[in-house]
């Protein structure tokens, strides 16, 4: 053989040699990569790959959580409860094809509805998703039954719990209590971060909504295994149980509440009974009401513009977001003003002639020519004479020290109570008028001033807190609903509400106490001698007659209270009341005032308090509204 065919034979070897290594090279390096990023995926990335695979193929349903219950002060009597509901919901695509009217007419027929608001809920464009939809709410079990007998003709067609808000107490509670309703976007947009969802219930006024987190509880979760389309693939349960809400218990005591209610009858107005030692809220009423299980129907919307609508509105809470002039309730703080700048002495006494002049203005006190005559303190309280108050708030006081010593006693400003609306009420002062009208403040506006009237506006709480720092010789609590918060299950309790200072005053006991007879004289010695007469409990309090522009010849009714007189304040209440004068004029707040204090202190309910004091014929039957 040549030497050139050999070296021709061996570069072919070396040649082809070269190539296999190489391909050799090249498949093993690419099996490591593969072998790499497997390891990657299933190992360092295992997790997220999981996780994503899971929510391709899990459908998950909330489960609701029961919202916790709400009761009174004795933790015995259920104001809120839940009762069993049932939701129906349909999966369009889950429906065979060209059975859609099949179906959704035998489903209204069940449930009692026109197949047209199927049709509202379920359009075209949605026919073929597995999106669950519920078409409607608050399904009695009956009609469950009936769906679930009928389960093979009704393809797509579930159901599922969902509990309805029960309220067993109703009348003038229901301003407290309040109603829950479907969650709005508006709500969802502010809400999404603490856990609502757009299924949430969630609480619109009152209790419900102030403390609405803490009766949420916590939803379950339910998932079932689904293709990419949504259709089921499994029929196993993934099931998460939800947990209930923590029950809540008021400070409210359900026979004064309903004593209170009872005592004003149906007659505008409100009224409050507060424990002045700690800040405590007995009962609250406001007539005319509402009866919040309205709010938890179907036709909830058609409701609420019914009650928006309706004469002297019944979703006003009367006792705390309406503000009326104090009258002459507003001298007991004159009263307090006077005796702790020491103005005048509590014996000096002022001529009172039937009136007053002041610039062209005559200003007439109520009793008309000739007057009380000569007044002290004690007895111009009990008179209720304004010539004493005028002439001390114009000559002595001052509009500046009457609008501090109002704020002193927590008027115009919130009082903070645990609702999620209330009024501050106005105290005005010579500065707020100049900025406001451009105006120059007037004498004859001290005048009014001094006797609750003109600019000056409170609500029925802000005067009770008031009678309250009186009681309390300088201290005012904040006001609150609440007393405990308490676990479902056991009963337990977890927190319970402390009494919290509002205000603290550095006026002298001895004002206070001076006030305090003052007081007692009144119901003693003055006007209200007969409708406040009791003999199983002593009395102090004061009367007010507003008078309101719009209404000629008609007041506002007020009488604010506290007994026993000679008690220690743990054992004392609070009361007011506030009758508005578009009713018939009847003087009625002095009279309910009296029926509240029997029937608390000599432990009656209504009927037997009326009887013991002898209104029986004052009293009319108590209404409701319609």
């Amino acid at each position: 053989m040549r030497v050139n065919d050999l070296k021709t034979k061996s570069g072919v070897s070396l040649n082809k040699d070269f190539k296999l290594v190489v391909l050799s090279l090249v498949i093993v390096f690419s099996f490591a990569l593969y072998t790499l990023k497997l390891f990657s995926m299933q190992v360092l990335e295992g997790e997220v790959y999981r996780q994503q695979s899971e929510d391709i193929s899990s459908r998950v349903k909330t489960i609701p959580a029961q919202r916790g219950e709400i009761y009174d002060r004795n933790a015995t009597v259920p104001m809120v409860v839940n009762t069993d509901s049932f939701a129906v919901d349909v999966i369009p695509g889950e429906i065979p094809q060209g059975k859609y009217d099949t179906v959704a007419a035998k489903l209204a027929e069940i449930l009692d509805i026109d197949k047209k608001f199927i049709d509202s809920k379920i359009p075209d464009n949605v026919r073929k998703s597995y999106t669950a939809i519920e078409v409607k709410s608050s399904v009695p079990f009956s009609m469950i039954s009936n769906i679930a007998e009928n389960k093979n003709d009704l393809p797509g067609v579930s159901w599922r719990s969902k509990p309805l808000r029960s309220y067993v107490q109703t009348g003038s509670i229901s301003h407290i209590l309040g109603y829950v309703g479907d969650i709005t976007r508006e709500e969802l947009k502010v809400m999404y971060n603490q856990g609502y969802t757009n299924t949430s219930i969630v609480g619109k006024t009152g209790i419900e909504k102030q403390y609405d987190s803490i009766l949420q509880g916590v939803p379950g979760r339910e998932s079932t295994t689904v293709d990419v389309r949504g259709r089921l693939l499994s029929d196993a349960l993934t099931v998460t149980s939800p947990e209930m809400g923590k029950n809540l218990v008021l400070t409210i005591d359900s026979d004064i509440q309903t004593l209170a209610e009872k005592a004003l009858g149906d007659r505008v107005g409100a009224a409050v009974v507060l424990k002045p030692s700690t800040g405590e809220i007995l009962a609250m009423v406001s007539y005319p009401y509402f009866d919040s299980n309205l709010f938890s129907s179907e036709n909830s919307s058609q409701e609420y513009a019914k009650m928006v609508n309706a004469a002297n509105n019944p979703l006003l809470n009367r006792a705390i977001n309406a503000a009326y002039p104090p009258a002459s309730t507003f001298k007991v703080i004159m009263s307090a003003a006077m005796l702790a700048e020491q103005s005048m002495p509590a014996e000096k006494k002022v001529e009172c002639t039937g009136f007053i002049r002041y610039g062209d203005r005559t200003f007439r006190c109520h009793i008309g020519v000739p007057g009380h005559g000569y007044m002290d303190l004690k007895n111009a309280l009990a008179q209720s004479c304004n010539v004493y108050y005028w002439t001390l708030g114009r000559d002595y006081i001052g509009i500046d020290m009457i609008a501090s010593y109002a704020q002193e006693f927590g008027l115009g400003r919130s009082l903070n109570i645990d609702l999620p609306s209330h009024s501050a009420g106005f105290i005005p002062t010579a500065q707020w008028k100049e900025r406001r009208y451009h105006e120059k403040w007037l004498g004859g506006d001290t005048l009014s001033a001094a006797i609750g009237q003109g600019y000056t506006t409170v609500t029925p709480l802000h005067m009770a807190n008031a009678i309250a720092m009186v009681v309390n010789e300088g201290v005012i609590y904040k006001p609150h609903l609440l007393k405990e918060i308490r676990e479902p299950a056991s009963g337990d309790v977890i927190s319970e509400i402390k009494p919290e200072v509002l205000h603290q005053s550095n006026i002298s006991q001895s004002v206070w106490r001076t006030v305090k007879d003052a007081m007692r004289h009144t119901v003693t010695n003055g006007t209200v001698q007969f409708p406040l007469k009791n003999k199983v409990v002593k009395i102090a309090g004061k009367s007010g007659t507003a008078e309101v522009a719009q209404y000629k010849n008609q007041w506002h009714s007020w009488f604010v209270a506290y007994a026993p007189y000679d008690g220690p304040v743990e054992d004392t209440i609070v009361t007011v009341v506030l009758v508005e004068a578009l009713n018939v004029w009847e003087w009625w707040a002095p009279y309910a005032t009296n029926i509240i204090m029997q029937g608390i202190f000599a432990n009656q309910d209504y009927d037997q308090a009326v009887d013991s004091l002898g209104f029986r014929y004052l009293t009319r039957p108590v209404g409701r509204q319609e």
